[in-house]
């Protein structure tokens, strides 16, 4: 039956998320105090080149949470995350819920999970869709994938960690030649160093017999921390289990959850429904002219002036 536009109004209206409230957050056995929010704040004023008026204390608890409470390496990747989100154009710049977006989840399902993994971690899933090679283009797989997260934070706040399951299966050769040196550099650098979130687990699913290029090819962008939370599961294994519970998966991905097409279109339905929300993010940019001393650009960024702050896995 063909939904008739009240009933359309009615579902994007179910679909518009709003902000975890912070009452709510502060419940949460995370340690995070209002004070120790209340002192980041403090420092984050005095920081002109920051977006300070549109950065929320949300966002601050996110910071403080994934950095351990530590007010010091809060300050770094505070800076770090919004520097980044200002100069990797590809995944930040002028973020909108448009044609490209939408083909992108329509190629790759890009979607958080409603279980949780067995150490009570966010799941995030992926799975290729759409088989064209020519449909696939992983900025816009990035730049969806970080949308998506961002969204999904500002709905339901600090998660104990995050873990991300991406399911190789009808992975061709013809898709590894897509994936640019360049986006898998910026992807990993700031997964590893800026990214929000307590990263507890990547695991590549249904591994094709070429893993071991696409390894060779993200390995001089990882760290040891992340190394060592990397699992490759073959085609047709359970050893994903002890991880992430196979009923949490898609029902026909081997598990209990919906279809992948039904979490395609729940997906989609939910950005469209908070294109404000992206509108609003794009606020949340840094101004290197007024940043105190010299302006940082990407050279900056991977000629080696970072260092490294946060820590990838918890116990």
């Amino acid at each position: 039956m063909i939904d008739t536009l009240s009933t359309l109004i009615d579902k994007m209206v179910a679909n518009v998320v709003t902000e975890f409230p912070l009452e709510e957050e502060y419940k949460k056995k995370t340690g995070v105090s209002p004070q120790d929010i209340a002192k980041l704040r403090q420092w984050l004023d005095t920081q002109p080149h920051l977006p300070a008026k549109y950065i929320t204390d949300l966002d601050l608890i996110l910071i403080f949470h994934c950095c351990d409470r530590s007010t010091g390496v809060s300050k770094q990747v505070l800076d770090l995350h919004f520097t980044l989100r200002t100069l990797f154009h590809t995944y930040f710049k002028d973020r909108k819920v448009e044609d490209s977006i939408v083909r992108a989840l329509n190629t790759v399902l890009m979607t958080p999970l409603a279980m949780r993994a067995r150490d009570e971690s966010k799941i995030f899933y992926t799975h290729f869709l759409d088989l064209e090679v020519k449909n696939f283009n992983l900025g816009d797989c990035i730049r969806a994938v970080l949308m998506i997260l961002d969204l999904k934070q500002y709905e339901e706040g600090t998660w104990p960690g995050l873990v991300i399951v991406i399911d190789f299966e009808s992975m061709t050769l013809g898709h590894l030649a897509k994936l640019d040196l360049q986006n898998l550099q910026q992807f990993l650098y700031y997964l590893q160093e800026a990214m929000l979130v307590k990263l507890k687990g990547l695991h590549f699913t249904n591994a094709p017999s070429f893993i071991d290029k696409l390894l060779m090819m993200i390995r001089p962008f990882m760290k040891k921390e992340l190394m060592d939370i990397l699992h490759v599961h073959q085609v047709g294994s359970k050893t994903l289990d002890p991880y992430v519970p196979m009923e949490a998966l898609p029902s026909d991905a081997g598990g209990s959850y919906k279809t992948m097409s039904e979490c395609r279109d729940a997906i989609i339905a939910k950005m469209q429904a908070n294109k404000d929300f992206f509108v609003q993010e794009n606020r949340k940019r840094v101004v290197e002219s007024l940043r105190p001393g010299k302006p940082k650009t990407i050279s900056d960024i991977f000629g080696g002036v970072e260092g490294s702050f946060k820590k990838l896995a918890i116990d």
